[in-house]
């Protein structure tokens, strides 16, 4: 399987993308955000980080980069696109998945294992997991997902809401929301689930020394649903 992970000027976490794409498995090639084509990719990432420092708005200028039409072109065909922290900012500045990614109910930045549990395991990416609820890390300042009332009811009925912040034992409480998202929502999909943006990174967790393994049964599953 081969899979694309763009860097923007900012990214972060695309190196730990790319380590966690190959221990699994996929065929992982970096792509720079001034090219203009995707390379043959069965899986495209776009990565955590801080692209281009985060003015204007998280991910609005990594948005309109020259590789982002043939992201989109790629997601609207019905190929996977996986937005992780500033990639989920990135997507929904791009559109292809709504609402808004807005500061933490707290205005501090956020750096902690948080407990997630799974929304719809109906898609490419979470089908035949074995469990609903994983540990995962998150790190970010803008990860407060809002959406209008119109927005989360159209959300709800299509079961794009692909992951909510919990509790260790999968209670989908106010308390466990780390930074205010509306109904604890840490990751949502397109209407079609090709498209997943998620604040949580799993590929800070797929080893032991790195404080956790779940993000390992993400990455697994995820090459044998695509195969």
């Amino acid at each position: 399987m081969k899979s694309s992970v763009i860097t923007f000027p900012g990214s972060n976490c695309d190196r730990d993308m790319d380590v966690a794409l190959k221990k699994f498995g996929f065929k992982n090639k970096m792509v720079w955000h001034n090219d203009v084509e995707l390379p043959k990719s069965d899986l495209v990432v776009l990565p955590g980080g801080f692209s281009y420092g985060d003015y204007l708005r998280c991910g609005s200028v990594a948005s309109k980069s020259k590789i982002m039409q043939s992201v989109i072109n790629f997601a609207k065909s019905g190929g996977m696109v996986m937005g992780i922290c500033n990639g989920f900012q990135i997507l929904v500045e791009s559109g292809l998945v709504p609402g808004a990614l807005l500061r933490n109910k707290y205005l501090e930045f956020i750096c902690k294992n948080v407990f997630v549990k799974l929304g719809n395991k109906n898609n490419r990416y979470f089908k035949n997991l074995d469990k609903d609820i994983f540990e995962l890390h998150i790190a970010h300042n803008e990860g407060n997902y809002f959406c209008t009332p119109d927005q989360l009811k159209e959300i709800e009925d299509n079961n794009q809401i692909a992951i909510y912040y919990c509790n260790n034992l999968g209670k989908i409480e106010e308390k466990f929301n780390p930074n205010g998202s509306i109904k604890n929502i840490a990751g949502i999909f397109n209407k079609e689930k090709n498209v997943l943006g998620m604040m949580p990174h799993p590929e800070r967790m797929i080893d032991s020394c790195l404080s956790g393994e779940d993000g390992s049964l993400f990455f697994k599953n995820l090459i044998n649903n695509i195969k």
